[in-house]
Order: C-alpha cells, then structure tokens, then sequence
C-alpha cells in the first residue's frame, strides 16, 4: 500500500511523519521516526495485521518499532496491538486512560467489540496518554488532548511547530465518526461540538484523520462536520440509522460477503443493532428492518445482492 501524497502545495508534516493510508475497515497508521525511536498511532483492525506489520516494516528499514499508540480503543485503531506486540516484545503501549482498567482485566464487553460484534484480540498496555501532558514522538513534543464525542475516552494529537494535528474520528475531512455513546442513551452531541471547537482553536494546518486522506483545508472541514452534527441534532433518528448502516458495512467490509441468515443471525445477536433496530423499526419485525437498511447500502453503492448472498462493494 503507498505512502499517502501530499499536494504541492500542503502545508509540510513534521520531519519524520509517515503517513499510512488504509482503508475503511483499518484506521490510518501513523509513524513517526526521531533519531533513535519510532512510534506508531492506531494499529488497524485485526483482519489486517499482517498488512500493517509489512507495511511498518517496509517503512522503518528495520529501525525498532518502540512506541505503539491508541487514539481510542475501538477495534479498528487497536485491532493490531496484539500482532505488534508479539511481533515487537519491547514495544511500549499507550492508550487513553478512561478504558485502562477493561484492558488490565480484559473485558470484550465494556471494551465495545462484543456490542458491536466486532474481533479484536487482547492486548497490554504500559501507560496512559493523559490529556493536557505532552509526549515526545519522533524528535518533537506533541500535545495530548481529550476529544469526547465520537468516544468518550478519545484523545487527539497536536504538533505545535507544524501545527499537524492527528484528529482519529472526531473530524474527517467530510465528517466524523459516529456518536457511540449517543447510542447508548448518553448525551454527546454537545462533545462532539465542543471538540470540534477545540480543533478550531488549535488552528492546526495540517489534519490527519483515521479514516481517509490527510487534509489541510480544515475550515471546509468543520463547516462540514457542524452541518453534520446540526442534521443530527435535528433529527437524532437520522444519526441511528447512520449508525445502524455503518456498522452493517464493517461487518460486510471484514466478512466480504454474506448470506441473508448468516446476516440476519449476525444482526440480531449484536447489541447495539438490536437496540437501534427497536428505535428505528418499532412497527416492523427485525428481519424487514436489517432488509430496509441493506437495500439502503445497495441503492448507495456499498453492497449487492447475487443469488441471495449480500457482497462488499
């Protein structure tokens, strides 16, 4: 996979920065080489830990991988750790703090994979990125900042001379992430308006989301992402089914292809479908629903439907 290109006219990243674009099952990876030490943010997903330790490899050149760090626990930013770990026994590993103790006791519940039915194996960590510190990565200090709303535990990192700013989920260059806890019944849009705040306020010249390209127009970026979080705001039930239909094309993303029961079984044992399928389909039993929400992806273009086996697209 190639290293992502910048336009000639974007703003420079730090010295050392590579990034490695992925795709939509794998947040981004980022490395960052200093003189004597190299640091990864956000390990992919599970199924592609093969992919992300050639790829670190082929870019270090066979430098020591030291330092491994989560924006977030959601499993495809940390789906790697476990892989980097046993590949790299003396690697540190550094997540935020909020989730630590589902971690040292390892618990797939609160730690989302099981709601979400999602794989992610269980990894250590050594320390945690506390907001409001700084931390050297590379040769140069970066900001930790809490960014609550996509996650509540989520952190955000910032390079003040560059002003390169690492913004995992909670801005992308046509969105952010969706709203977990919301879905949980817990208030976050308000988060999600404060981060984006805060982003502004940081004035960074250069983003690097977890999904998706680099981008430097940030303005268009937060007009974007406000009008998002307005829409939704509005109509909370819109943001469920986003909700609901990005979940359904992780699954489709990682399984490739599906049949309709092995769908309909997958569907109806995962906690948060289930529930967002009772907001959204009172009236209508579960399997007429998840069939609204997958011919949704189809007319979008995200998946098809051949001899009744639902195919990525």
């Amino acid at each position: 996979m190639p290293h992502t290109a910048l336009p000639p006219c974007a703003p420079a990243l730090p010295v050392g920065l590579t990034v490695l674009e992925r795709g939509w099952l794998s947040s981004n990876n980022i490395l960052i080489q200093g003189a004597d030490n190299a640091a990864l943010i956000d390990s992919g997903y599970c199924l592609h830990a093969p992919q992300t330790l050639a790829l670190i490899d082929a870019t270090l050149q066979g430098k020591p991988l030291t330092l491994l760090l989560n924006t977030h626990l959601h499993s495809d930013h940390c789906g790697g750790n476990a892989a980097l770990q046993a590949a790299c026994p003396r690697l540190q590993t550094w997540i935020p703090p909020g989730l630590s103790q589902h971690v040292s006791h390892w618990n797939p519940t609160a730690l989302s994979y099981t709601p979400t039915g999602q794989s992610c194996p269980q990894f250590r960590f050594d320390a945690v990125l506390q907001p409001g510190t700084e931390l050297r990565l590379g040769d140069l200090p970066w900001q930790i900042h809490a960014a609550p709303g996509h996650d509540p535990h989520s952190v955000i990192l910032f390079e003040p001379v560059s002003r390169t700013l690492v913004s995992a989920d909670a801005l992308w260059e046509r969105g952010f992430g969706v709203v977990f806890p919301e879905l949980d019944g817990d208030d976050a849009f308000d988060e999600v308006s404060d981060t984006l705040d805060l982003i502004e306020n940081l004035q960074p010249l250069m983003v690097i989301p977890g999904h998706g390209r680099p981008f430097a127009d940030v303005a268009q970026a937060l007009a974007v992402a406000r009008q998002r979080l307005d829409g939704f705001l509005r109509d909370p039930q819109r943001h469920v089914q986003y909700a609901a239909k990005v979940m359904l094309k992780f699954k489709l993303l990682e399984a490739r292809q599906m049949a309709r029961a092995e769908l309909l079984a997958w569907a109806h044992g995962t906690r948060y479908l289930d529930a967002m399928f009772a907001r959204l389909f009172a009236d209508l039993p579960f399997a007429q629903g998840l069939e609204q929400l997958v011919q949704e992806l189809v007319r979008a273009g995200a998946a098809t439907w051949h001899d009744g086996v639902l195919h990525n697209a």
